[in-house]
């Protein structure tokens, strides 16, 4: 029984997996996320207003892509990732919008004063840089994964915690205000995703690089036969979903005098 357990993980863990699309998983309900309290295009519309937008790409779908390129004056996404640049680039030039590939982590490819809105969402920053892209008055909004999310898969496996495992809303706050930004909105939202089978997890973990950067299911298969256990018992496992929104405006150097 456990040899049929491990090769049907193994193949959970070698599905074909694209760009955080997890329809795999939520058509057949095996992984069910809780809604947030906010939903972010209608956070993002309001600051639109003809201005020239960037955009760090990350689970946006056509229909968000179309609402920039009808509200802002100019947008340009920033890939991060090589492999999806390809997928990403053709269907973004055909609606209007540049896509410019840049090393996640670098420095951002622009000349400062770039922009009037930026868009975050789920992606990390560095707050010195989202200051010299955007104009003065201008908007940077985000939406981040807490550092409480997934925590319990790190217990259950046995694993040290994430290396953001310390990211909170306020560090990021704070951060900002450091950087000369007033805060306009803030909101957090912790709630629960739902697994109902252990491949489920399976699958997830291995798309998620930076929960467990070394997992795989040869690694951890003693640990996951423990929590099938549990699971078969329960009917599912839940774990922490955590998620922040920031809006905050970039003042003008008179105002941070």
């Amino acid at each position: 029984m456990k040899q049929q357990l491990f090769n049907e993980l193994v193949l959970e863990e070698q599905r074909p997996f694209s760009k955080w699309d997890y329809s795999y998983l939520k058509e057949t309900q095996r992984m069910v996320q809780f809604p947030l309290i906010w939903k972010f295009p209608q956070v993002i519309k309001p600051y639109l207003r003809d201005g020239e937008c960037l955009v760090q790409m990350n689970r946006l779908d056509e229909t968000d892509w179309a609402s920039f390129t009808s509200l802002s004056k100019r947008t340009v996404a920033l890939e991060t990732k090589e492999d999806h640049l390809l997928k990403t680039r053709q269907p973004l030039n055909n609606l209007g919008i540049k896509v410019v590939f840049g090393d996640e982590g670098a420095l951002l490819p622009f000349e400062n004063e770039t922009f009037d809105v930026m868009i975050n969402r789920n992606q990390r920053f560095q707050v010195d840089e989202v200051s010299r892209v955007l104009r003065e008055n201008g908007y940077f909004i985000t939406q981040q994964i807490g550092g409480l999310s997934n925590g319990e898969l790190n217990v259950w496996l046995n694993v040290e915690p994430t290396s953001y495992s310390n990211w909170r809303l306020q560090v990021a706050v704070e951060q900002l205000k450091e950087s000369g930004f007033t805060i306009i909105e803030v909101k957090e939202d912790i709630s629960k995703t739902r697994f109902y089978d252990i491949g489920a997890i399976v699958y997830y973990l291995k798309t998620m690089t930076e929960q467990i950067p070394d997992f795989s299911v040869e690694k951890c298969f003693d640990r996951l036969v423990t929590m099938k256990k549990v699971m078969d018992e329960e009917g599912h496992l839940d774990v922490t979903r955590h998620r922040f929104l920031i809006v905050a405006k970039k003042e003008t150097n008179e105002n941070m005098e």
